[in-house]
């Protein structure tokens, strides 16, 4: 018991991401204060919303690269809905938000379900499409901070037993998609669909409708993280998350979720992305450069990735060998 618990995944990113905040401590302490660490993990929600959705994507062998056009088209339908009625509550804001980011991901899901096109193409091609509509609906133009009403941008923010509402909702994402994928048969269809398709056929499941279902969910909190985004930073544009599709497949796959499917969990995208989000603020503080955050990033993808390989060869070795014993 002890030993698979130090072999986990999950515990040596926790060893992993206490490290790096006691390297950076030793020469700045002011960085593991625990109202900057609060700050820390409030930076890095909107990255732990986006890989908990693609967690479950990559779960069922499929890849969503439309997250980050998702989360920009999103924002700018609702920058752009908020400056035509400022008065609209912020509840019918997020019901917008979630509504069509999930239609979003159901384009997604239907056309891999459906015409069985290869998700990378598909998500690939709907990513320029939504990038494409946002420059249709806006012109090319910004909304600002000064076009937005004040509580359109306050919720977010708002504090709540010392966190922003921000904090709270990727900590309530994080509790429900836990108990989503352990304790229920959606959960047990998205595992079971990535880790033998076949297998998971006879057994009555519909694999094209469970991947369906995945896009669904990532694509609804693709939505939701939409407007939480342009209303923290009070601005929507075209480009906005641009490339940060990137860091939230970095962030799964650092974390233990295998791109060959059927080995993930919730959990271990909450620390990858917390293992990306430290280093992205402490990046400044150490004055390097924030570019370097691209070659870091990749350079985890590639060593999780071979980690992952290498635990799969063991596995099948160990396999061999007790076919071997029993002949």
């Amino acid at each position: 018991m002890l030993k698979r618990l130090i072999a986990s995944r999950e515990t040596l990113l926790i060893a992993a991401i206490l490290l790096l905040l006691a390297l950076i401590a030793s020469r700045f302490p002011a960085f593991i204060a625990p109202s900057n660490l609060a700050h820390v993990f409030n930076d890095t929600s909107p990255l732990i919303l986006l890989a908990i959705g693609q967690m479950i994507v990559i779960l069922t062998r499929c890849i969503d690269l439309s997250v980050a056009a998702n989360l920009a088209l999103t924002g700018m339908v609702v920058s752009m809905v908020n400056v035509a009625a400022p008065g609209l509550p912020i509840v019918v804001i997020l019901a917008i938000a979630i509504g069509l980011g999930t239609l979003l991901g159901m384009f997604n899901g239907l056309l891999v379900w459906k015409l069985q096109i290869p998700p990378i193409v598909v998500t690939l091609g709907t990513m320029t499409i939504f990038r494409g509509i946002i420059f249709l609906i806006s012109d090319g133009k910004w909304v600002n901070s000064h076009e937005m009403s004040p509580a359109f941008k306050a919720f977010p923010r708002a504090e709540l037993l010392g966190l922003p509402v921000l904090s709270w909702i990727a900590i309530l994402a994080v509790i429900l998609f836990t108990i989503v994928m352990t304790r229920t048969t959606l959960g047990r269809a998205f595992y079971a669909a990535g880790g033998n398709p076949h297998a998971a056929t006879y057994a009555g499941i519909d694999v094209g409708k469970t991947q369906f279902w995945a896009f669904t969910i990532s694509g609804a909190l693709a939505g939701l993280t939409g407007y939480l985004w342009v209303s923290r930073f009070a601005v929507s544009y075209v480009d906005i998350a641009g490339g940060f599709e990137l860091d939230v497949v970095a962030a799964c796959v650092i974390g233990g979720v295998s791109i060959m499917g059927g080995v993930g969990t919730v959990g271990g995208a909450l620390l990858g992305a917390l293992f990306l989000g430290i280093i992205k603020n402490a990046l400044p503080v150490v004055d390097i450069s924030p570019f370097w955050q691209l070659a870091i990033s990749g350079g985890a993808i590639i060593i999780a990735v071979a980690l992952n390989a290498q635990a799969n060869r063991k596995k099948g070795r160990i396999i061999l060998k007790r076919a071997e014993q029993t002949s």
